[in-house]
């Protein structure tokens, strides 16, 4: 999202939102502080909404269902963006759009390494991370070939693969910042934050079951949960509703997960730029905001902030993903995500399957 807003507000009219892909001259953000604020106040505004929205959808569709249930806040934020898009379309907005998508989106993702610790990761044991490592890695090939079967492009396949195997819709915005522009690319990341959200919460629901039938011990459910669903927050929800071993050993797992963003990112970036071709190369193979997430590890690992100052950070960086999904919302057009189809939505499911058969495979027969 570099280009100027009158790039923006011609896309726009082409393809029904302001996008949020194309890189204006010498890949400079268009404007100054003041050309960037209404866009980035009108992300924020959707990002502060979505937040007041969650608790209260939770308390309303708890008394509706009988059990609690939450809609995560990034979807909120997501689904009221596409809503507002025609908005977004003015050319006061885009440039804002363009700088939270882009730019603060990779300081949000760097700043996720606060919640990693090497000791948590180093207590996995290395059959337990071996599992994880290779299950990511099975994942994410199954996504492109799975792609490529049902005549969806690489990208697609990477995204979903990436957010199946790493921690959702984290992983898929960094991942997007890594690919290859192309049409309806953020139509496709915007597919893919909801679907595998609604699997993440499907999965919460189901995986404890699952583990039940097949007698595993609350460490191993622990294990599998942590290892199979895609956002942190369900992995709490599913692991602690089982016991707080199953609970504990389900959110280490989930952090290995996080840690390995980092080789996700980079090997889908040396990938597709060492392919070439397209409508643009891939962005620079090791991002710099991934270097600093390894880094902000190692801080985290050798408690090297106070307190206050770490809460602050991943508060901050909570607050930057919500505002980056906002915008990726505002500049995508529902006509343009309705247009994708089923094939998508089978993607995601079939790598969501692959992940779950993986690791179930490899702790059955441990």
């Amino acid at each position: 999202m570099r280009q100027s807003a009158a790039e923006a507000a011609e896309s726009a009219s082409a393809g029904g939102a302001a996008s949020p892909r194309s890189p204006a001259p010498h890949g400079r953000f268009p404007g100054s502080f003041t050309a960037l604020l209404p866009g980035f106040a009108l992300a924020a505004a959707v990002a502060g909404a979505s937040a007041a929205a969650e608790p209260a959808s939770a308390a309303l569709l708890a008394a509706a269902l009988g059990r609690p249930f939450a809609v995560p806040a990034v979807v909120i934020a997501l689904v009221l963006g596409v809503v507002l898009s025609g908005l977004a379309r003015r050319p006061a907005f885009p440039p804002g759009l363009v700088f939270s998508v882009k730019k603060l989106l990779r300081w949000a993702v760097a700043l996720l390494g606060l919640k990693v610790a090497i000791a948590d990761v180093l207590g996995l044991g290395w059959g337990t991370a071996l599992v994880v490592v290779l299950s990511m890695a099975v994942t994410l090939v199954s996504g492109i070939w799975l792609a490529r079967l049902f005549g969806r492009s690489d990208a697609y396949g990477a995204l979903a693969g990436g957010a199946t195997a790493v921690c959702g819709a984290s992983a898929a915005l960094a991942t997007a910042t890594v690919l290859p522009d192309y049409e309806n690319k953020e139509a496709d990341v915007a597919f893919t934050v909801v679907v595998v959200n609604a699997l993440s919460t499907l999965a919460m629901v189901a995986y404890p079951a699952l583990a039940a039938l097949l007698g595993f011990d609350d460490r191993t459910t622990g294990i599998l949960l942590g290892a199979t669903i895609h956002d942190v927050a369900q992995v709490v929800g599913a692991g602690y509703a089982v016991s707080d071993v199953a609970g504990n050993a389900g959110v280490v797992v989930k952090l290995f997960r996080v840690l390995l963003l980092l080789p996700v990112v980079v090997a889908v970036g040396w990938w597709f730029s060492a392919r070439g071709g397209g409508t643009a190369r891939a962005s620079v193979p090791v991002p710099v905001f991934a270097l600093a997430f390894l880094a902000l590890v190692i801080v985290n690992s050798f408690g090297l902030l106070p307190g206050p100052v770490k809460a602050t950070l991943v508060e901050a960086s909570r607050w930057g993903l919500l505002i980056a999904i906002a915008a990726l919302g505002l500049g995508t057009s529902p006509r343009t995500i309705l247009n994708l189809g089923w094939r998508h939505m089978v993607v995601a499911l079939g790598t969501t399957l692959v992940i779950l058969a993986t690791v179930t495979a490899a702790l059955l027969v441990a």
